[in-house]
């Protein structure tokens, strides 16, 4: 299985170091290196292991929580791309699963 993360998720994690690195840097890198490594290690031999995203109800979009981060992502094939990366409170902007 082949994993991808869209220009958008990157951004995102970008975001999420540099609210993080306001109080620490060291811990901010420490989250989002975590982060991928979670997502990539759950979904690289069970990528059906996270659940559908409850927004859109389509099954081959779905999403794993870590730490109150929501790791949105699609299926296709044998190829799986993370489609973006957001605080667990906010609910899925359309535009983001159009990518």
């Amino acid at each position: 299985m082949s994993i991808t993360w869209s220009r958008e998720a990157g951004e995102n994690l970008v975001d999420v170091e540099e609210f993080i690195a306001r109080d620490s840097a060291e811990r901010a890198i420490r989250f989002v290196d975590a982060l991928i490594d979670h997502a990539e290690a759950m979904l690289v031999d069970n990528p059906r292991s996270g659940r559908v995203v409850p927004e859109i109800g389509n099954p081959e979009m779905r999403e794993l929580i870590y730490r109150g981060y929501r790791i949105v992502y699609r299926l296709k094939g044998d190829a799986l791309e993370i489609l973006t990366v957001f605080e667990g409170h906010r609910l899925l902007r359309l535009r983001e699963a159009d990518d």
